[in-house]
């Protein structure tokens, strides 16, 4: 199989490289990620300056791919639509350092590059470790890896990725697998007032999680399960149920 493989924190970042040599074991892999972090870059793309591409090879010169310096969702389309001449059966983002959990997705870098790789009518799955300390992805991988045989040999419903979350534990602490709906994600954002060198004041955005009840089956509650979660999204954003009603208002 062949697999296009980007994330959005970067080509340098430890997840990418762990997951790149576990998809080696099961297809041929083509990477072309961003040049630099470009977490919560949502779907943005590049539309008033050049997109730089540039050859890439890893340290020690046998992972080679293309470093691009722009969003995640350039490198997906710049990828299909110029650097790669066959089309890829596979759109594989991450591994991101830390959760991409409920409407965290709408911001996530990382599921706006499977989301482009959707619009382009290739099945896609976004994979997030559940922790920004841990390093350790090898069962993130190895589980990204089984997911990709599972799809190649059913298939997915066009239009349609998998967002998988994975808890920072061993394979063997894992408590299984739970299909799952995105949950509810909110956060305490806190705008720090900051002074340049010049006397101009300047914000610094940060924030903590506020803690919400969510349903049983959502992303959220199955990673404090010690679950990986995997959620099917779409991008059809159209709210069905109040079409009729907008339409008695006789605009």
């Amino acid at each position: 199989m062949r697999i296009l493989l980007t994330n959005d924190d970067g080509i340098d970042a430890t997840g990418i490289q762990v997951l790149w040599q576990e998809l080696l074991k099961i297809g041929e892999v083509v990477v072309v990620a961003p040049d630099a972090e470009r977490s919560a870059a949502s779907q943005a793309i590049t539309v008033h300056s050049p997109i730089r591409v540039d050859k890439y090879c890893a340290s020690d010169s046998r992972l080679c791919g293309w470093r691009i310096g722009g969003t995640p969702a350039d490198c997906v389309k710049i990828a299909i639509e110029t650097l790669v001449s066959t089309t890829p059966d596979f759109v594989v983002s991450g591994i991101n350092h830390g959760p991409n959990l409920g409407t965290d997705v709408l911001y996530s870098g990382t599921v706006s590059a499977a989301i482009e790789g959707s619009l382009h009518g290739i099945p896609s799955v976004a994979v997030s470790l559940d922790s920004w300390k841990s390093s350790d992805f090898r069962p993130a991988a190895e589980f990204t890896a089984k997911l990709l045989q599972d799809i190649f040999q059913r298939s997915l419903p066009s239009n349609t990725l998998l967002n998988v979350n994975v808890p920072a534990l061993s394979t063997e602490q894992i408590d299984g697998v739970a299909i799952t709906k995105l949950g509810v994600r909110q956060y305490a954002n806190v705008f720090e007032p900051r002074l340049d060198p010049r006397g101009r004041t300047y914000y610094w955005m940060g924030g903590e999680v506020v803690e919400n009840v969510n349903d049983a089956d959502s992303d959220i509650v199955a990673i404090n399960k010690s679950k990986i979660s995997v959620t099917p999204i779409h991008f059809d954003l159209t709210n069905y149920g109040i079409m009729e009603t907008l339409k008695s208002w006789k605009l």
